[in-house]
């Protein structure tokens, strides 16, 4: 992997820290880049592997997250108007190429994004109702992005048994 490679660090050396909605922006970011370059080391037969029945391959976990940050982020917090098959997200196989299913998360990651960083202090307290579940707004964001870590680390563990490993995203701690 080369240095251009390298996802975005959404941690940073010195200076001031960023809000909430600003760091939650920027992790969203950085866990794509990683699906991203992971995901572009599977071939397309890869990308819709399945350890096992019952198994998800790391292209219906990109549907996936697509699903559920477009639920939680852009309708739940955003208002935007939102239809979602959170079982065709899990039914799916071979339905989008491997580019298709990047750039679709990427779409909706940039989206998700302009949302984030448009939340003001206040608008981290409103109460928000998301697939049944009663919380604000900073738990309704909390948990997309906490979702989208769980899944990133369950993508680049498919990818790293797919594809051997060789994905080192922090060479700056690698002598501790």
């Amino acid at each position: 992997m080369t240095v251009h490679e390298l996802p975005r660090n959404a941690l940073r050396l010195g200076g001031r820290a960023p809000t909430f909605p600003a760091m939650s922006a920027e992790l969203l970011g950085e866990y794509f880049d990683k699906i991203r370059i992971g995901v572009e080391r599977l071939t397309e037969e890869q990308v819709w592997w399945r350890p096992a029945p019952g198994t998800n391959s790391a292209g219906n976990l990109m549907l996936h997250l697509c699903g559920n940050l477009s639920l939680w982020v852009l309708s739940g917090l955003g208002g935007q108007a939102f239809q979602r098959d959170r079982a065709a997200e899990f039914a799916a196989d071979r339905t989008h190429s491997r580019a298709e299913l990047i750039e679709k998360l990427r779409g909706v990651i940039d989206r998700c994004r302009e949302v984030v960083l448009k939340l003001g202090g206040g608008a981290l307290e409103a109460p928000v109702e998301v697939q049944k579940y009663v919380t604000n707004s900073g738990g309704a964001l909390f948990h997309a992005v906490e979702h989208m870590s769980y899944h990133t680390g369950q993508i680049l563990y498919i990818v790293k048994q797919l594809a051997g490993g060789g994905i080192e995203f922090y060479p700056q701690h690698r002598a501790e």
